[in-house]
């Protein structure tokens, strides 16, 4: 890793590589230089990203424009040493390097309601501050990432060619996620005929891609941007109510303990229309509850689908690992749908105060 790192345009020679972060799609490691500079390397996972010229072009546009409305700190890309944004490997890998952001720290799951908070914090600054920015200059690096209606098609087809036999054990499974296809395209027929607005969209608010001072607890910055994309708000806030307000892990198998807190769901809307309520209209701030039910199902289906054709997508560590995690996204939707009302309420109750 050293050696790769001596392409880029470092402050000082690189004397140490480790292994940096939980990450399971990227290769990632701390440089530090002979000056104490750090630095993140990073081999970009081809198979999940193919597209790297398109991928950085992203990365480049959105930091560009943040720099510009005075964010900081803002992820920094260190250009090769003859400029380019990334370097490739003798196996073709891209390689690429940033800046470290020292002073501070990522959690995996919020230990406190604030820290929920502040992360809503920090996504709803980054919609704010890209309100302006034409969303469809970038390029889906996943394509159709959020097409929930073409999720379905693919699970209708998992039902249908049933390659490991299973489908009969899922019957109960598969009549719950049939039932509520009508709603699947209740977002993207909307972003398609111009009811909702085209959004520059982080597409994976998980708690640990907010960078948080480490002293104060408040964002610094949101990172990992290699799924930013257009999209509607609605998926990146369904996305981090799905993962962060759920009372039980993504795949606990006492569904007894699978929630949607309503405290936590009202503290990431305080937090997330703080930064970016002013100026949506209604019918964007209700999407906001769609985002979170339409997040939650499509993960169901794609854990269910997954499951059908034999685990092959996602990494497990027991036989129905996958068929654990369908069923508590399946009752976090029950549970939304019971708490359907009060979801509204709070999210026009923060939008009336202003947050």
């Amino acid at each position: 890793m050293l050696e790769q790192s001596k392409r880029f345009a470092l402050e000082g020679n690189p004397v140490t590589a480790v292994p940096y972060g939980n990450g399971h799609i990227n290769r990632t490691f701390c440089v530090t230089t002979d000056t104490g500079r750090r630095y993140i390397l990073q081999g970009i996972n081809l198979h999940v990203f193919p597209d790297a010229d398109n991928l950085m072009r992203n990365i480049s546009l959105v930091t560009e424009h943040l720099r510009s409305r005075g964010a900081s700190p803002v992820l920094t890309v260190v250009p090769t040493l003859d400029g380019r944004p990334y370097d490739r490997d003798e196996e073709g890998r891209p390689w690429r390097v940033l800046e470290f952001i020292e002073g501070g720290i990522c959690l995996e799951r919020a230990e406190t309601e604030n820290d929920f908070y502040q992360s809503a914090v920090a996504f709803g600054r980054f919609q704010r501050m890209l309100r302006d920015f034409p969303a469809a200059e970038l390029t889906e690096t996943i394509p159709r990432f959020h097409d929930t209606p073409k999720r379905y098609a693919d699970f209708r087809k998992a039902v249908q060619e049933d390659r490991m036999g299973r489908a009969a054990g899922v019957k109960e499974e598969i009549a719950f996620a049939l039932a509520r296809e009508s709603e699947a395209d209740s977002i993207t027929a909307k972003l398609k005929n111009g009811t909702l607005p085209l959004r520059v969209t982080h597409n994976d608010t998980k708690l640990n891609n907010v960078l948080l001072d480490r002293d104060t607890g408040e964002p610094l910055c949101v990172i990992d941007l290699d799924t930013v994309m257009p999209g509607a708000a609605a998926y990146d806030f369904g996305d981090s109510i799905r993962f962060g307000a759920n009372t039980a892990s993504e795949d606990e198998k006492d569904l007894s303990r699978v929630s949607l807190s309503l405290p936590l769901y009202e503290a990431y809307a305080r937090g997330f229309l703080s930064e970016c309520g002013e100026g949506m209209g209604t019918e964007e701030l209700m999407s906001l509850r769609m985002g979170a039910k339409l997040m939650t199902l499509e993960n169901g289906i794609r854990f269910l689908a997954d499951y059908l054709e034999g685990d092959v997508y996602y990494s497990i560590s027991r036989p129905e690992h996958n068929l654990d995690r369908c069923h508590t996204q399946f009752r976090l939707v029950a549970d939304m749908e019971r708490k359907w009302d009060a979801m509204g309420d709070i999210l026009l109750r923060m939008k009336k105060a202003g947050t």
